[in-house]
């Protein structure tokens, strides 16, 4: 019954409404602090095009770590359901998407957010999206970074109160009135004749410990992804 209700567009608007509302509430009542954003603010002042690599499981708060209002940022997100709500929400805070994924729309979606990076703007990609496995990185983040040259960014973020979901994303589901984290790690580049299995590596390693890192900095203990 409850998807059933989620496809009528009433319910969808107003879960979207609520989901923009919970993230502000979450981010006013929260005591945050920002690791590492010296990288992601040089190059925004440099004019310098990037892309902030997230996981699923954190994506609720990437609004305010890639910027906020008035940011020329894009997201990828999936054509399903859920990624049209996601969607929807994030214009609240000003930020477009580019719609496609693996299996619908992916090809038109690369074209879209290559031409989007060559206009220095900074494009957000869940690499293990939108279907996994989690904390995995899917090779896609490297194919737009080899064509367009522009840096990888690893963003996580963590709280001191929150719930973490049994979905396949183990989504952090962070709650207000919490002392909450952002950090950023080092830009990673990867040329044209970079080794795509390598790349995909390092990017992997490098978003897992950006994650790692915000889960001790607000004394909680790192997420295992479920095996699938």
């Amino acid at each position: 019954m409850f998807r059933h209700l989620m496809r009528r567009p009433g319910v969808q608007a107003a879960a979207c409404w609520l989901i923009a509302k919970y993230i502000r509430l979450v981010w006013k009542t929260g005591r945050w602090t920002i690791i590492g954003d010296e990288g992601p603010r040089a190059l925004k002042n440099a004019g310098t095009p990037f892309i902030a690599a997230f996981w699923h499981g954190r994506l609720l708060m990437a609004p305010y770590a890639l910027g906020g209002e008035s940011a020329n940022v894009r997201v990828l997100i999936s054509t399903h359901r859920d990624g049209w709500i996601i969607a929807r929400a994030m214009t609240y805070f000003d930020i477009d998407t580019i719609s496609g994924s693996s299996s619908k729309g992916g090809a038109g979606a690369f074209r879209r957010a290559a031409r989007f990076l060559r206009h220095a703007g900074v494009l957000g990609i869940t690499p293990d999206g939108p279907r996994g496995p989690a904390m995995r990185a899917s090779d896609g983040v490297i194919a737009i970074a080899r064509l367009t040259g522009a840096p990888v960014l690893p963003l996580a973020y963590s709280t001191s109160r929150r719930m973490v979901l049994g979905s396949w994303d183990r989504f952090v589901l962070p709650l207000p009135f919490a002392r909450g984290v952002f950090v950023w790690g080092p830009p990673i580049r990867v040329n044209r004749d970079a080794d795509r299995e390598a790349a995909r590596r390092t990017v992997e390693k490098a978003l897992n410990a950006a994650a790692e890192k915000a889960d001790s900095l607000v004394g909680q203990p790192a997420i295992i992804a479920m095996e699938q």
